[in-house]
């Protein structure tokens, strides 16, 4: 049977998954925030997963750092890196060390593999090849290691000047890093918008927030914000927000290792293509909002920020980069370089 929604109720709630004790995971990518997720089920059922792709291009620092924490977090979950390019996406069920049944397509173990309907497909394993599909597992294995060992390389942020087209807002960022600010165009931070979204009129929450998208942004750096898949007035069934938006979730990991899922959603067009406008928390919009407050200093969830507490704080912007698939590091922190004196428009 082939499968193209819900992926990820599909591999963790199959009737298969409900009667097996261990699940074995090939992905060329994985994320922290599906992993997390697998805490949810039942503590009885082994885990094993492998980072295939670590082999070709090794792995982002802060997802890595991620990974051990919950590699050490959660004692049913084993998380290894292949040190071989591996760009399967295989899902097999055991119970009492025989294979139960499985998956295999093109869905990475991401937000982004398995929560966006129709862009990735999985089918069943045929049970008769399973002889194969062990002798691939092992050798899989065999040419891994623990996430958790010490010669664990990782990829390194190039920082080089970039060719800025005059006028735009980037002064300086490295190939790959775009500066959000969070200013408006009186450089001042919006009393009902953006940081303060909560603070107006109409259907949010106390602390709601955004991180603005703008269109400048996205003509530097078209290949860090996801296109739309649906055009205006095309309906939607399956999007996080109104039914003719398509709302992209994906993965945030901060500097500070806080990990959250957050959620490309709005519309802009540029160049006849929409892209999102705005970056927020999936689940509940004030979660970026109080976590935000509480890195300037623990203020009130109901708190207006105003320019001075994030110059008080030391910076007026935030960096952000795609370091996998779906997955998006996100730089507040203060002491590396003079922040406010790059890109605050």
């Amino acid at each position: 049977m082939l499968y193209y929604k819900d992926l990820e109720n599909v591999i963790l709630h199959s009737d298969i998954a409900k009667k097996s004790d261990k699940l074995f995971v090939i992905s060329g990518y994985v994320g922290s925030e599906i992993i997390n997720d697998l805490s949810k089920l039942p503590n009885n059922i082994q885990f094993d997963i492998v980072y295939g792709m670590y082999g070709n291009d090794f792995i982002s620092e802060p997802l890595h750092k991620r990974l051990v924490e919950l590699n050490k977090k959660y004692t049913n979950i084993n998380i290894r890196y292949s040190t071989v390019p591996v760009h399967s996406k295989i899902y097999c069920w055991f119970l009492r060390e025989k294979v139960s049944g499985g998956l295999i397509g093109s869905a990475n173990f991401t937000i982004n593999g398995l929560r966006k309907d129709f862009k990735e497909t999985l089918a069943d394993i045929q049970m008769e090849n399973i002889d194969d599909y062990q002798r691939y597992f092992q050798y899989v294995i065999d040419n891994s290691i623990p996430c958790t060992d010490s010669k664990v390389i990782f990829k390194k942020a190039v920082y080089k000047p970039r060719k800025i087209e005059k006028g735009a807002s980037q002064p300086f960022i490295s190939e790959g890093i775009c500066r959000l600010s969070l200013l408006d165009r009186n450089n001042l931070v919006p009393k009902k918008s953006g940081l303060n979204w909560g603070c107006s009129k109409g259907h949010v929450s106390v602390g709601d927030a955004y991180i603005k998208i703008t269109a400048d942004y996205i003509k530097q750096f078209p290949s860090l914000f996801p296109q739309k898949k649906y055009v205006d007035g095309t309906v939607n069934t399956e999007s996080k927000g109104k039914p003719n938006r398509e709302n992209d979730e994906v993965e945030l990991i901060w500097d500070d290792g806080v990990s959250m899922v957050g959620l490309m959603e709005g519309q802009i067009k540029v160049d006849g293509v929409l892209y999102p406008k705005q970056l927020t928390s999936s689940a509940r919009k004030n979660e970026l909002g109080k976590y935000l407050r509480k890195r300037l200093g623990n203020l009130p969830i109901d708190y207006v920020i105003k320019k001075k507490d994030l110059t008080n704080y030391g910076r007026t912007n935030i960096d952000i980069s795609l370091i996998g698939d779906g997955i998006y590091y996100l730089d507040f922190s203060v002491n590396k370089r003079n922040h406010n004196n790059y890109g605050n428009k």
